[in-house]
């Protein structure tokens, strides 16, 4: 008698999801035990395509709602519409979401209408601020909620599940996103931009997304950013741009035209790698960038006033420098000017993860399984 393969379904919608599932995908889909379905919900189309491509793998769904202007609501809805059409021809044994954006929460909400056992990969985070960041402290909180199998990235998130009183299993992996940039790193070139020496210049990569940095603060942080260039010669400054004109336009109009600042596209997986591994420092907005840049050992200044990446701050390799003028200009410079400093955030270990959390993970999701 030949038993019918365990079915697991892996949801995720964004460019950071993509990135952190990608090493866990491909290792699924190499296992004769289990039929993987790849499902993309396209909350993020154009820039989650690029990692499909520099991982090289398809999914097997695209539910194509990308639309301009979206709303949270909107994405909701029709995740939860998608995936209970799915779930009607293909109900898995298992569902893996990632982190914490919209896509992942509604997944999540699909798999428990239909009682499928939820794993939940990165989970833990905390800032305790249900509003920062918004919607993803909300949606983090309320996905541990309806987990089975909760695969925290360090002993922090641990203890912050075990705190909520999670219903579900919990395991320290390492966070995936760690697999993610030693599998990628290999391929990594010096990235070109025509205003940016990265032999001769000290680079500030700068990344701005968040929600709630929309309107004064990215105002604040744009003239930080010029004073600081306008200040030491040897400072360039690379800003992938986000997609959103509320992100774009006032940093093009605050930076754009200065020498030494280059506002660019956003960079694919490979070029974002590749720049975090050859540049100065890195001031953001951005979870992932928290976590990737220590493996290289760049300081990190986070543009925020909390952050659910505390393992950083605890270790060193971050520093929340929030949003105002005159504080990311003081934490830049002592850095730029003070070598000891800079030797202190740059030469930790980083604490989230040796690059096998992905193989774990699907050990774990096996023992469920009963495989």
């Amino acid at each position: 008698m030949i038993l019918a393969k365990k079915r697991i379904t892996v949801v995720f919608g964004t460019r950071p999801e993509a990135i952190k599932l990608a090493p866990l995908i491909l290792l699924l889909r190499q296992q004769n035990l289990v039929e993987t379905r790849v499902i993309i919900t396209g909350q993020h189309k154009e820039m989650t395509n690029q990692v499909l491509e520099l991982f090289s793998f398809q999914p097997d769904l695209d539910m194509n709602l990308m639309k301009t202007g979206q709303s949270l609501t909107f994405v909701t809805q029709k995740v939860l519409e998608g995936l209970e059409k799915d779930f009607s021809k293909y109900l898995p044994d298992l569902l893996i979401v990632q982190g914490d954006t919209t896509s992942a929460f509604s997944s999540a909400l699909a798999g428990f209408y239909k009682k499928i056992p939820v794993a939940h990969v990165e989970a833990g985070l905390r800032t305790n601020n249900l509003l920062e960041p918004f919607p993803e402290e909300l949606n983090r909180r309320l996905i541990s909620q309806i987990t089975s199998l909760n695969f925290a990235p360090t002993q922090l998130s641990s203890e912050n599940l075990k705190k909520n009183d999670v219903p579900g299993k919990i395991f320290i992996t390492g966070n995936t996103v760690i697999d993610s940039l030693l599998m990628i790193s290999k391929k990594c070139i010096m990235p070109k931009f025509e205003k940016i020496l990265w032999q001769e210049q000290k680079v500030i990569l700068v990344s701005i997304h968040r929600r709630e940095n929309w309107g004064e603060n990215i105002n604040q942080i744009a003239l930080a950013i010029l004073e600081i260039v306008d200040k030491f010669s040897d400072i360039a400054v690379l800003l992938p741009l986000h997609k959103n004109s509320i992100v774009r336009e006032p940093l093009k109009k605050i930076l754009g035209s200065h020498s030494r600042i280059t506002l660019s596209e956003p960079l694919d997986y490979l070029q974002m790698i590749s720049s975090i591994k050859n540049c100065f420092l890195v001031l953001t907005d951005s979870g992932g960038l928290q976590e990737e840049a220590p493996a290289f050992g760049k300081p990190v200044l986070v543009l925020r006033d909390t952050t659910e990446r505390q393992e950083g701050i605890l270790a060193g390799t971050s520093k929340i420098v929030g949003t105002k003028k005159i504080n990311i200009i003081k934490e830049c410079s002592n850095l730029i000017n003070d070598q000891k400093k800079y030797n202190l955030m740059s030469e930790v270990i980083n604490p989230y993860g040796d690059g096998n959390a992905s193989q774990k993970i699907m050990e774990i999701c096996f023992q469920h399984l009963g495989i």
